[in-house]
């Protein structure tokens, strides 16, 4: 690779520099690419070290021992990334977060209640846990995933309630906000009648509805205005005058034909069980089961919901909240998180500022005030605190985020005025808002507007949230891959344009190429699409983004066979869990750090690129993300997005004295990555790759074309 020399190169040279495409290669797009970088202008300004980092997530049973070992956490920190955002599974999978193992609960004499951790705990856990739910409403969450409903779950003896602090004695509000819960059929049924069981506090009013019109869902989640509306059943509106008789409801004198039903819950009882003391016991709603169906001859009820304690055996139902109480029993022994304690007494922070996680949805603000006295009485570096993890994944209504990030802003400032909170660490920043679509479909743009209503914009200091690019890993990678730029812009553009301000840190707080495992996650396109993300995203105005792979971990496929096998991660682990052999995202990350941001400590400013060879879709297929180095040097990362065939680039620096080629009269130091260097073999569990090779270093004369192989990252840097 030393010897090679751009300018002169030959087709035959250029075209053993491809990549060994699949069988439905892409057509030829001309080979020599024009790159003229905007000098005149830096569209961001960015330290390498503080922008690019990565995220440390919750695991299963017996994996922090098995991950944090002294060899394979040597092996991370010399990735050099060292700003790291810490997650967790408890918010994704319906539980409570104990970060501490000592602490309190509002009813101790039976170890049950509402957790507040202890702030000056005597213990040091390695490992943290998750708490299920006892009052848990939805069937399906967005972690493990093995939990269910209590609302069909077939005993009526558990029970769902909604959360208390989404009462109006929390949330300040004149009145508490409706709450809601939805049945969801995979085929259509004949719905007339419902019946519920109520617990206790129970609803004096309510609507029963149905949703007519497009699938909800697909409504949601592509945020179209008018494609569909919740309609009150001719009967669906009802009052209770007195404790509820749990009778079977007629709501039309005819059935319909329903995928969705909702109960929409207007007035509480505010009731206590018998013998309750704590406010919270007495705020919100309770349902212990429910029916929906058709009353057949002979006014017998005839039940369509499935009732079951798996997700696999009863209906799916989704609610608008569920109440944090839970017991010491509730704790969930299938998943980890490495304790706090841990992570900074191993310097997994690599001695920066942590960016850590509060409970949101499921916790309650006492708990996060605890967590911060916590942290701050331990002296943990921390600046930044997200609260909550995909609320919007969960389809939780965004002025109910709103009102209960106010309230967990408020407990953190109490404890600390000076650390910046942010959040919703977003699912997907264009996430619909079906079931309520009442006050527009923008999730952020709903979520700041009720901010501005309640005067608290300014308890919003980051907007988190994560971007995983595709759910079809299937398809051709080099079009996936130039379909980045596009889907990454949409997203940005369209979260500016419904309200989110600019003028606040934006964060990715998790990236990777798709939520489902699979091969092309370990191939060679996973390092041209972190550094396209990364770049894109500074090139917008990002402030920071994490990648997501912190830990060794092994190959895997979610059911989608023809998506092979693969993983985020930076190390592959062998099978005794020791990260063995460095993924291409790991050298993408160290041509980011130690190339294009060199040196890495120091801002350096951002500048606009644009590409001359486009496909078909015009999409281009080179890009490039210039910088210009506190020496005033250029750094140029370039991304050959073609699967087939490279390419030269001819870089032009566009200043207002003229145009100079990059690295006129200088040498350039060139660092290349790509399929000469790394190959996965795709084989099951036993996938890995067969050819491991950092990336190539050469150099080269100034001011010529600089030669791309076939899906590569290049890193091309002006000799000082």
């Amino acid at each position: 690779m030393r010897a090679m020399r751009a300018v002169g190169l030959t087709g035959g040279l250029l075209a053993s520099l491809a990549w060994s495409a699949p069988a439905s290669a892409e057509p030829a797009f001309p080979g020599d690419v024009q790159i003229i970088v905007d000098a005149t202008h830096a569209v961001n300004r960015f330290t390498p070290d503080d922008a690019i980092g990565v995220a440390l997530d919750g695991m299963q049973k017996g994996e922090v021992d098995a991950n944090f070992t002294p060899e394979n956490m040597a092996k991370i920190r010399a990735v050099g990334l060292k700003h790291v955002t810490y997650r967790t599974r408890a918010e994704l999978g319906i539980e409570v977060w104990h970060w501490s193992d000592q602490g309190t609960w509002s009813d101790a004499a039976h170890e049950q209640g509402y957790w507040t951790g202890g702030d000056h705990p005597t213990t040091h856990p390695k490992v943290t846990w998750g708490y299920s739910l006892p009052r848990r409403g939805d069937t399906v969450d967005n972690a493990n995933n093995v939990g269910y409903s209590r609302i069909d779950d077939g005993d009526p003896t558990s029970f769902w309630k909604s959360n208390p602090y989404l009462d109006r004695r929390y949330t300040g509000l004149t009145e508490s906000r409706p709450e809601w819960v939805i049945f969801s059929f995979h085929a259509p049924v004949n719905v007339d009648a419902i019946k519920i069981a109520w617990g206790t506090p129970y609803a004096t009013r309510f609507l029963v509805q149905y949703w007519s019109g497009k699938d909800g869902y697909q409504q949601g989640k592509e945020t179209a205005e008018g494609a569909g509306d919740w309609v009150t059943f001719a009967h669906g509106d009802q009052t209770e005058a007195g404790p509820p008789k749990d009778a079977v409801i007629r709501l039309a004198d005819a059935p319909r034909s329903l995928h969705f039903v909702r109960i929409l819950l207007l007035r509480s009882s505010e009731t206590a069980p018998p013998g309750a003391t704590d406010i919270r016991d007495r705020l919100g709603y309770a349902i212990r089961e429910a029916g929906l169906g058709v009353i057949g001859p002979g006014g017998r009820f005839v039940d369509a919901m499935r009732h079951g304690k798996s997700q696999t055996t009863q209906s799916v139902v989704q609610v608008s909240s569920t109440d944090p109480w839970h017991r010491a029993v509730d704790r969930d022994k299938d998943t980890e998180q490495p304790g706090l304690d841990f992570v900074f007494a191993n310097n997994l922070n690599f001695g920066a500022p942590l960016m850590v996680p509060v409970g949101t949805y499921y916790d309650t603000p006492e708990n996060a005030a605890a967590e911060i006295r916590f942290i701050e009485n331990r002296g943990f570096p921390v600046t930044q605190v997200e609260l909550g993890e995909e609320a919007d994944g969960q389809f939780i209504r965004p002025e109910d985020y709103a009102d209960l990030y106010l309230e967990f802003a408020k407990a953190i400032r109490a404890v600390d005025p000076h650390l910046q909170l942010g959040g919703p660490s977003m699912q997907n920043a264009h996430t619909g808002t079906w079931p309520d679509t009442n006050n527009g479909t923008s999730w952020p743009g709903r979520f700041v507007a009720e901010l501005k209503v309640r005067g608290g914009l300014d308890q919003l200091q980051f907007f988190s949230f994560e971007h995983y690019v595709f759910d079809d890993v299937c398809d051709p990678l080099g079009g996936m891959l130039r379909d980045e730029t596009s889907i990454l812009q949409k997203i940005l553009d369209d979260t500016a344009a419904n309200g989110m301000p600019r003028t606040i840190p934006w964060v990715i707080s998790e990236y990777g190429f798709s939520p489902f495992s699979g091969r092309a996650m370990s191939e060679m396109p996973s390092a041209l699409l972190s550094g396209d993300i990364v770049g894109h995203f500074l090139t917008y105005g990002g402030a920071q983004a994490y990648i997501l792979g912190y830990t060794p971990d092994t190959p895997a496929n979610q059911d989608f066979a023809c998506a092979g096998y693969g993983n985020m991660m930076l190390y592959e682990a062998d099978d005794d869990g020791r990260a063995k052999w460095p993924m291409p995202e790991m050298y993408a990350v160290e041509m980011m750090l130690r190339d294009w941001g060199a040196p890495e400590a120091r801002p350096h400013d951002l500048f606009t690129a644009t590409e001359s060879v486009k496909d078909a879709g015009g999409r281009p297929v080179v890009v490039a993300y210039p910088v210009r180095r506190p020496d005033g040097g250029w750094n140029v990362m370039l991304i050959n997005r073609d699967s087939a065939h490279a390419h030269l680039a001819h870089v032009i620096l566009r200043a207002e004295e003229g145009d100079a080629p990059l690295g006129a009269g200088k040498r350039l130091n060139v660092v290349q990555y790509s399929p000469a260097q790394y190959a996965w073999l795709d084989k099951g569990e036993n996938s890995r790759p067969t050819r491991d090779l950092p990336p190539a270093r050469f150099t080269q004369p100034g001011g010529q074309a600089i030669a791309l192989p076939a899906f590569s990252l290049t890193v091309v840097s002006e000799a000082p």
